[in-house]
């Protein structure tokens, strides 16, 4: 079977936003159905459905397209549930309406087709991936000749939106992507990553920051923080209100924070084992010397939480546990179950990878962008091509989304030893398979207690593989070790606000059989979760003491003031 290539559609989607072309078919034509590649896509990729399922699919499309075209000339508006054509525009317009209960049932069709399809269940996902992409794509909301609020849009500014969506276009086409954010509205170190600290530490991969204390006494035990990679570190230092960073040193915290370099050609040779020992390795070592501290409280956000938790196994094959605590946020390391993520990854597509980038080389920050936003294109994608372009909107001012839109590189073999010996071969979970930095690893070694976060909605790392955690870390103590579960997604789960206070959050400290056990005997409370893992940190925290006047010692002197040179460079 020709299996679609799931990356490469994810870069195709994306790279339209450089295609003058394609800008031009948003604005003046409705999609065809010769340009329309969804009559072709089963066919190409090789699919066979059993006759009488066919069959079936066929006589309840028929039915249900003639009931709405009954409907239609009977004057009787469809009933349109999608979000997507909610407004008055399509409601009140009997053709608009039509055509978007058209193109729901044809997405139903081709949805149910796919379901039908008989072959293994990652071949199916990646057909499923493929033709989901294509169904988002061609909805009539995505282009002028058929979006009514568009048009209405037009009439009333008297073309102005036109003119102005036609400026956004330009503009997000010099830019090389789809704004989601008013960018003009933030900059890093002025009203994003501003909670006071010093950077003490540079080599070429990280900056480490030590931030300023702000409360009369701090717990003995400092804490370093790893975040992801694959984005800047600023997710957890936003505005003030919704900064981790800043909320862990109001809760008396001595906090330091690795700040991940954006690779370029310099670092294209750079491996996973650099990330493990020059990187957090080489971090807990200067900050055990800056603390006198020779026990940490660890902290890693997603594949941040894979490094950590590598770098502790590999000092506990040393005979080292330097780890007092361990907090993993959104972490895989069991890969069991990558949940949507799954499509990309499979022995053809890592071998192209390890051909292209495992000798050196960059794995671009633009292409993981869209990895992602592939994902979830009616929100990171099409929405924006609706407001933007069609109809002249300028995107609101959020933060988080400008962190999504502010990419970074990845060195081409650490990514290709990631994506082979985690999701592809998931070796890290096994004890003594893989040697990194030296030492063959074994997570189970690390004697520390671990408190374990996932998000309900989490798209990129599921909760119940989040949760699988706990029967990797900490085994001969699994009673001092937390799971905690939080409402909505991989990122708006994690920052969730004690300020703000919005969504809940599951607990349950009863012991489980397995995750679903534990939800189904779990408490739900309404609000932030960050007050469970303030409380957690406490008690690994050692006593209360004064905290240090001044950032770093001797050895390790100021630098720059926080957030660094390093989280301002661009890809």
């Amino acid at each position: 079977m020709n299996l679609p290539d799931p990356q490469a559609i994810a870069n195709a989607w994306m790279s339209q936003v450089g295609d003058p072309s394609q800008w031009q078919s948003w604005f003046s034509k409705a999609p065809t159905t010769e340009a329309n590649p969804m009559a072709n896509m089963l066919q190409d990729i090789g699919v066979a459905l059993k006759p009488e399922a066919m069959e079936q699919l066929k006589n309840d499309y028929l039915r249900d397209f003639t009931a709405l075209w009954q409907d239609f000339l009977a004057g009787k508006a469809p009933a349109v549930s999608d979000r997507r054509f909610s407004s008055a525009a399509w409601q009140g317009n009997p053709m608009s309406a039509f055509n978007a209960a058209s193109y729901l049932l044809n997405a139903k069709f081709l949805t149910a087709m796919v379901e039908a399809v008989d072959t293994a269940p990652q071949q199916k996902q990646k057909i499923r991936f493929a033709v989901q992409q294509v169904i988002d794509a061609m909805s009539p909301a995505n282009f002028l000749a058929t979006n009514p609020e568009a048009q209405q849009k037009l009439i009333e500014t008297k073309g102005e939106s036109l003119t102005r969506g036609l400026v956004n276009m330009l503009g997000d086409i010099n830019k090389g992507h789809i704004s989601l954010s008013d960018e003009s509205a933030f900059e890093v170190g002025r009203n994003l990553a501003i909670t006071p600290g010093t950077v003490i530490y540079e080599n070429p991969l990280f900056q480490l920051i030590q931030y300023t204390p702000t409360t009369p006494t701090v717990s003995q035990r400092p804490l370093l923080m790893v975040p992801p990679c694959i984005n800047k570190f600023y997710i957890l230092d936003l505005q003030p209100e919704n900064s981790l960073v800043r909320y862990a040193v109001e809760q008396g915290n001595t906090v330091f924070l690795i700040s991940w370099s954006n690779p370029d050609k310099s670092l294209a040779g750079t491996t996973w084992d650099d990330y493990v020992e020059q990187g957090v390795i080489e971090a807990i070592r200067i900050v055990q010397d800056v603390s006198g501290q020779d026990k940490l409280n660890m902290f890693g956000f997603c594949v941040g939480g894979t490094i950590v938790s590598t770098a502790l196994a590999v000092l506990a094959a040393r005979g080292q546990h330097p780890a007092a605590s361990l907090t993993l946020l959104t972490t895989f390391l069991d890969f069991s179950d990558t949940g949507v993520l799954d499509v990309f990854v499979d022995e053809t597509q890592v071998s192209l990878r390890e051909q292209q980038l495992r000798d050196g080389g960059l794995m671009p920050g633009r292409d993981l962008a869209s990895t992602f936003s592939s994902l979830r294109p009616n929100d990171l994608v099409w929405n924006y091509v609706q407001s933007n372009y069609l109809k002249g909107n300028e995107p609101s001012a959020f933060d988080l989304l400008f962190w999504n839109s502010d990419s970074t590189n990845l060195p081409g073999p650490m990514f290709c030893w990631y994506l082979r010996n985690t999701y592809l071969e998931n070796s890290l979970k096994v004890p003594g398979k893989l040697t990194v930095a030296g030492e063959k690893i074994d997570l189970g070694l690390i004697d520390a207690p671990a408190f374990i976060y996932g998000s309900r909605e989490d798209h990129i790392v599921p909760w119940m593989s989040a949760y699988g955690s706990l029967d990797i870390l900490n085994q001969g103590k699994p009673g001092a070790n937390r799971f905690v579960l939080g409402a909505s997604g991989h990122i708006a789960g994690v920052i969730n606000s004690v300020a703000k206070n919005k969504r809940s959050y599951w607990i349950n400290d009863g012991a489980a059989a397995d995750a679903q056990a534990w939800f189904d005997g779990a408490q739900e409370v309404p609000g932030s979760w960050w007050p469970q893992w303030a409380e957690f940190l406490a008690q690994h925290g050692g006593k209360k003491v004064k905290p240090k006047a001044k950032p770093g010692n001797a050895r390790y002197t100021a630098i720059e003031a926080a957030p660094g040179r390093y989280v301002k460079a661009k890809g």
